[in-house]
């Protein structure tokens, strides 16, 4: 009591008494998992395999390196997975955009694609472009784009048989045009210029008309235009 006025002694924390830490979520194992994968892509896109350590993967996420054995069974297993979902994200935004009718319009929604990819998930594709350190990797660049090619390849071959042309031969022209765009956006990823329809525009004036009768300014005929 102070000049006769009662105080509650258990609402004044003492001066001793430490202030209560806020409780922190646990995160659920997906949601670690999930975490750990985030991280790693970053990391494997701004340093390479090579130059990215369990240590480094685990101090960002807060955890110990034996929560990433335990998640991965190391940094190998980490690398493997996100490789494998950047490549199937990518297969899956190529193969999805093909829906035209008209091969030329078909060309420039695979230009597109590979663009929109390159844009929005940038990391992903600087770590798709890297040759992969591990002997048994889930897969490389190089047999994503087969992948995609072998999608093109059954587009080409009925218009090739359409047009009596050897329809033995789209394997050959779905290699080149699809590896013609790959090359090119590995260019484009860090000039970033021209902008991205331009990009297209020139890809597509390449493999539809030859050099022989490439246009000065070419179009795209596409809904496309951005």
């Amino acid at each position: 009591m102070i000049d006769g006025v009662a105080t509650d002694s258990s609402s004044t924390p003492s001066s001793t008494e430490k202030p209560r830490r806020p409780r922190r979520t646990r995160m659920t194992g997906a949601e670690r998992r999930q975490q750990l994968l985030e991280i790693g892509r970053t990391l494997f896109a701004a340093k390479g395999f090579e130059g990215t350590s369990v240590e480094e993967i685990a101090a960002k996420a807060g955890v110990s390196k034996p929560v990433v054995y335990e998640h991965f069974g190391g940094k190998e297993g980490l690398y493997a997975v996100v490789v494998d979902r950047e490549m199937r994200r990518l297969l899956d935004m190529v193969t999805s955009s093909l829906t035209a009718g008209h091969p030329r319009e078909l060309c420039e929604q695979a230009a597109f694609a590979l663009l929109d990819y390159i844009e929005e998930y940038t990391d992903g594709f600087r770590i798709l472009v890297r040759d992969s350190p591990i002997p048994q990797s889930t897969g490389s660049f190089a047999s994503l784009i087969s992948d995609i090619a072998t999608q093109v390849e059954d587009i080409l071959g009925r218009e090739f048989k359409s047009r009596g042309f050897d329809s033995k031969l789209a394997p050959l022209y779905a290699q080149a045009l699809v590896g013609m765009v790959a090359l090119t956006g590995q260019w484009w990823l860090d000039v970033r210029k021209p902008r991205k329809a331009e990009v297209a525009a020139h890809l597509v004036n390449l493999a539809w008309h030859g050099l022989d009768g490439l246009e000065q300014k070419p179009r795209l005929i596409g809904h496309r235009k951005a």
